[in-house]
């Protein structure tokens, strides 16, 4: 069995690392989110158009 890693090295984390971090997430978030209403949008209205 491996042995378990005992010893951790902390680094400073500074808080613009971590705001940039968190605006890129937010950012893909609000991407995939507005792609997401649009494609239920589009589905919507096709099915409209062909079965409504």
């Amino acid at each position: 069995m491996a042995g378990q890693q005992t010893h951790y090295d902390f680094i400073e984390v500074k808080s613009q690392d971590i705001l940039a971090e968190r605006a890129g997430m937010l950012n893909a978030f609000m991407a995939a989110t507005k792609w997401g209403v649009i494609a239920t949008i589009v589905l919507l209205l096709v099915i409209y158009l062909f079965w409504g």
